[in-house]
């Protein structure tokens, strides 16, 4: 099948969309990146979506508008990709959208009771005609689990290594990891969950302290020009997030505006600079990442995978490979697959496995009491079509 996976993450800079095909089933699923694209958001497009993920300015009018207008921006960018590609709706079979989280409720106990992502389906059916599979997370959560990370399901089919464990660590507005038993270990189980902050805490002080000129640390220059501050870092490092045990997941919801705020405050009383808080932040997310490994993984990890937005600030890449000096740090391409599409690709998958009536989600990753079939599905115009390829032809 040929799917459109879609991907608009914490980092809420902009839509990632890939153009996969993916053929055969579990544990023999074979899938590969076609076409690519990404559009970014524009400042008041950005800032509205950072005003949703905010209890006191995420009114509920200002949500359902952006819920709608989110899917028009979305259906836009499908038919960028399917132009660029040089082929037609009739030659795509299915949509995978993630939709934008603006909230995960994460109780006190780690437990999370609901989630909320938009981006309206209906819409990216109507504009496009295809059949759309969208609203992940909730079905994870409603069987007990953490509705996250769900990548850890395409993690296990396309990224163990014959002989030795992995960890597959995305950097986006969070980070989660996906720690892998090798091939030839047929007892252990994977295991998942978000480490922490990962570009939020980062982009979210540079933009207070460029007063809006800078909205991310471009190539990690600001943290890379500042001095560390070892003592504020061992203080931000007793979080308790930090010290929670798996399964668990957060958001903006704890790693958000008010931190971000209350940090540069803390760091500025401290007398740093504005470099200097940002080395302190970018130092925080990868000494939170390798902490983690050190809590929580099943066994050392020989190699360390990279995805999302952090991977590209070579300030915080190489703080990570100095708290973890025994680990090799690579990217995705060393692989073979996308480090920049991976989520939209993961997400192509679990809308190819939903089609499929197939379970996407690892109860061992999650934390749900079972498997269950994700995401809810929207109609396209394709869509009877798509019924008699798929299920008349068996």
């Amino acid at each position: 099948m040929r799917i459109i996976g879609l991907m608009s993450g914490t980092s809420a800079d902009g839509i990632d969309a890939a153009l996969c095909e993916i053929e055969g089933q579990p544990p023999q699923v074979q899938a590969k990146i076609l076409a690519t694209l990404v559009v970014g958001y524009q400042p008041a497009q950005r800032e509205r979506i950072l005003a949703a993920c905010n209890p006191r300015s995420g009114h509920v009018d200002d949500l359902c508008r952006l819920n709608f207008d989110l899917g028009e921006w979305l259906a836009q960018a499908i038919h960028r990709l399917i132009d660029q590609a040089g082929l037609t709706s009739n030659n795509i079979d299915l949509i995978a959208s993630h939709g934008q989280t603006v909230w995960h409720q994460v109780e006190g106990d780690g437990q999370v009771s609901a989630t909320l992502q938009i981006g309206e389906a209906a819409v990216i059916a109507e504009r496009t005609g295809l059949t759309t599979i969208h609203n992940f997370r909730p079905r994870d959560v409603t069987a007990g689990g953490q509705g996250a990370p769900l990548t850890g399901y395409a993690d296990w089919l396309l990224l163990r290594h014959p002989t030795q464990w992995r960890a597959v660590q995305n950097i986006g507005g969070m980070g989660n990891v996906t720690f892998l038993p090798p091939l030839n270990n047929t007892d252990s189980q994977p295991l998942a969950f978000d480490t922490g902050p990962g570009n939020a805490l980062i982009d979210m002080a540079t933009t207070i302290l460029t007063d809006g000129a800078q909205t991310y640390d471009r190539d990690g220059a600001l943290a890379a020009r500042g001095q560390l501050d070892e003592g504020w870092l061992a203080q931000l490092m007793s979080h308790p997030y930090f010290e929670r045990r798996p399964p668990k997941t957060t958001g903006r919801e704890l790693f958000g505006a008010d931190m971000a705020q209350q940090l540069v405050q803390e760091g500025q009383t401290r007398g740093l600079n504005r470099e200097g808080i940002i080395a302190t932040l970018t130092a925080l997310t990868a000494s939170s990442i390798a902490d983690a490994y050190t809590r929580f993984a099943p066994q050392p990890p020989a190699e360390v995978i990279l995805g999302g937005g952090g991977q590209h600030n070579p300030t915080l890449v190489a703080h990570l490979q100095n708290f973890m000096p025994n680990t090799h740090v690579l990217r995705h391409e060393a692989i073979g697959l996308s480090s920049d599409f991976k989520e939209a690709l993961v997400f192509a998958i679990l809308a190819y496995e939903t089609w499929h009536n197939r379970p996407g989600n690892l109860p061992a990753l999650t934390g749900a009491s079972y498997p269950v079939v994700l995401g809810q599905i929207t109609p396209g115009k394709n869509y009877q079509t798509l019924i008699q390829q798929t299920w008349c032809a068996r």
